[in-house]
């Protein structure tokens, strides 16, 4: 393992041993945004983004396309199947992607938060020439504010409400979103009441509201009045389908930038103050290197 992101996902886990109804059976190995070097084998020395997720490729939703929907998946650093913060594991060769010599290690860790992000993108039926908002601009925010200008979006507005991450917002290409602005797509990616309700005042009627953002305690509120009054769609997203493809190709084109996403870097030995770092919202992205 060389690279390893940590999500907020992980931060869950980390504080309170669950996400929701899914509570850890035992001590778990976070990690889930990885890339590493294949070690024996043909592939010996090979760079490769690692899929978290080993979809059963049998059940219904799987052969519905909808692999992340599997009620029978295993996934790194969820439920009973250690992550990627160690410094080798053992994974399936059909769940690894070579990396091009143009993305580094750090970079292929950041492919995992953008096939999110494109899940979203997928899952907003964004249309050319609409305005999308975007309510939290951390990593996956910010994948999302320089898809939204590739998807044909003519005004992209940003929300957050730490002054850096709004910085970087805009420095891609996104608005202030004022309180008179209105959006035909809006991306909920915090997790707190706040931004849905913030994201249901950005919707104009009739558009689509996505939650990405996972909410503390398993609890999201909002107003009811104001979402059916506006008739307006929402959208809860699970992980991914299979995108890595889609995200390394963006990536290596030079269409996405994913560089600049990792604020802070540390070995493997410094992983509590890594959590602390990340749970601080100081920064943008932290990354382990478990190699170091």
């Amino acid at each position: 393992m060389t690279s390893v992101g940590i999500c907020g996902s992980d931060l869950h886990w980390f504080t309170e041993g669950g996400i929701g109804d899914a509570v850890l059976p035992r001590p778990l190995v976070l990690g889930h945004e990885m890339a590493g070097v294949i070690r024996g084998g043909a592939d010996d020395g090979v760079r490769v983004a690692i899929d978290p997720a080993i979809p059963c490729e049998t059940c219904e939703e799987c052969r519905a396309g909808h692999p992340n929907l599997c009620t029978r998946i295993v996934f790194a650093g969820h439920g009973d199947c250690d992550g990627g913060l160690r410094q080798f594991m053992a994974w399936p060769a059909h769940r690894l992607h070579r990396l091009p010599d143009g993305l580094s290690d750090d970079e292929g860790a950041m492919l995992e938060p953008l096939g999110v992000a494109l899940h979203a993108m997928d899952l907003s039926h964004l249309r050319m020439a609409s305005t999308v908002a975007v309510v939290g601009c951390g990593p996956i925010g910010l994948l999302l504010v320089q898809l939204a200008h590739l998807g044909g979006a003519t005004r992209v507005l940003a929300s957050d409400p730490l002054p850096h991450r709004q910085k970087a917002a805009e420095s891609l290409g996104a608005e202030p979103a004022g309180s008179e602005a209105v959006a035909d797509v809006v991306f909920e990616v915090s997790g707190s009441d706040g931004a849905v309700e913030a994201s249901l005042r950005l919707a104009r009627p009739g558009a689509r509201v996505v939650l990405v953002g996972i909410p503390d305690g398993d609890r999201t509120t909002f107003s009811a009045a104001l979402a059916r009054r506006k008739g307006l769609t929402l959208v809860m997203v699970r992980r991914m389908g299979e995108v890595y493809p889609r995200a390394i190709d963006l990536a290596e084109r030079g269409l996405v930038s994913l560089k600049p996403l990792v604020s802070h870097t540390f070995p493997l030995g410094d992983v509590e103050n890594a959590m602390s770092t990340a749970s601080s919202r100081t920064g943008v992205k932290v990354v382990v290197h478990p190699g170091a």
